[in-house]
């Protein structure tokens, strides 16, 4: 990771460089601009991809591809080609203020401190992707949150069809109908799917957070007004389908202890099938990495904390929600939008999100 990261920084000419390097996180305004990361088609912070050449791009995509598994590189390489689906599927006419508006040339890489020095970060970042990765004394400590998307969720190809995120929507509901009706009394935290993640994009979770609205998940505010307007209407159209009040959002808000129903009340065919799907969240890593936490929930103590939840329709192609939450993991999942064909995924860790844990101890460790 550090030799890919030097790679890329070497290949760039000042000006391009100003833009892909900061400081180490131990630098209070680098560590703030770290932070602060997005999945809707704003400036996420750093080097487009279309401000690079092929050779750059290459480069960088190398640095990208040594924080996933190959898997997960194959989804995040998708959701980006996905923008010229979309491009299409809007009649070619979004913009969001920009010459294009979907285009998979802006996705945004930044490195933080020098690569292989002691504690050094990256971040990749576009429409429906966000990738975080803290690297701390030669290890790789934290790679969430993770973010991806997908829209269209669906898409109809020759002979078959493209659903880069339908492993993780189908093993979930495979899971929820396998439910006993009195534990989905426990599990359902509400008869309607929200309409988008609810830890949004904060830096931290916290107790009682309800989900953020789209007005609030860009890189500033629009000063063109009818771009305002259009990220009014969306969340509008949005708050209409899902018919959510304030108090509907306070049933799916957040909580610690998590809502939902405990991996000790499920079955040990139930209980497989949530580590299943744990694992297609955290199989987003890198293999040693995602190894480690398959070993992790493979202890019953560690799964009998963790909780799943469920909002929406059990049918496919319906509206939905679901999280799985535990002490060191919060899994999201809606696919609501544009009819139940626009897909929000993230894996975040409630206690260390941008490995702050790791890196308060480095602080601690360097002022003893």
């Amino acid at each position: 990771m550090a030799a890919a990261a030097t790679t890329w920084l070497g290949a760039l000419n000042p000006d391009q460089l100003r833009l892909a390097l900061d400081d180490s996180p131990l630098n209070p305004d680098a560590e703030a601009e770290r932070l602060r990361w997005f999945y809707t088609p704003t400036d996420h912070g750093g080097l487009a991809l279309s401000a690079q050449d092929p050779a750059q791009q290459r480069l960088a995509m190398q640095l990208v591809a040594t924080g996933l598994s190959e898997a997960g590189y194959a989804t995040v390489a998708t959701v980006l080609g996905l923008e010229n689906v979309l491009d299409q599927v809007e009649g070619w006419r979004t913009d969001w203020g920009r010459e294009r508006g979907r285009d998979p040339g802006l996705y945004w890489l930044r490195v933080f401190g020098r690569p292989g020095g002691p504690v050094w970060a990256w971040r990749f970042g576009g429409h429906h992707i966000s990738l975080n990765n803290l690297v701390a004394a030669g290890r790789l400590v934290s790679t969430t949150p993770c973010f991806i998307g997908a829209d269209p969720a669906r898409t109809a190809l020759l002979g078959g069809s493209l659903l880069p995120l339908g492993g993780i929507e189908d093993e979930a509901r495979a899971l929820a109908a396998t439910l006993t009706r009195k534990q989905l009394s426990t599990a359902l935290l509400h008869q309607s799917a929200v309409s988008d993640i609810v830890s949004g994009n904060r830096p931290q979770v916290g107790d009682g957070d309800t989900m953020i609205h789209m007005q609030d998940l860009w890189r500033g505010r629009f000063d063109d007004p009818a771009l305002a307007r259009l990220v009014d209407a969306i969340d509008r159209r949005a708050e209409d389908a899902s018919g959510y009040t304030d108090d509907d959002h306070t049933r799916v808000a957040i909580t610690f202890p998590p809502r939902g129903i405990s991996a000790r009340d499920l079955t040990e065919d139930q209980r497989r099938g949530l580590r299943r799907l744990l694992s297609h969240y955290t199989g987003r890593a890198p293999g040693d990495l995602a190894a480690a936490y398959d070993a992790h929930f493979a202890v019953d103590g560690a799964l009998d904390a963790v909780h799943f939840g469920w909002a929406g329709s059990l049918e496919p192609g319906q509206a939905h929600y679901y999280r799985i939450h535990g002490p060191r993991i919060l899994v999201e999942y809606d696919n609501t939008q544009r009819q139940a064909n626009h897909a929000h995924s993230v894996w975040r860790d409630p206690v260390s999100d941008f490995g702050l844990d790791v890196l308060a101890q480095h602080r601690a460790q360097t002022l003893h």
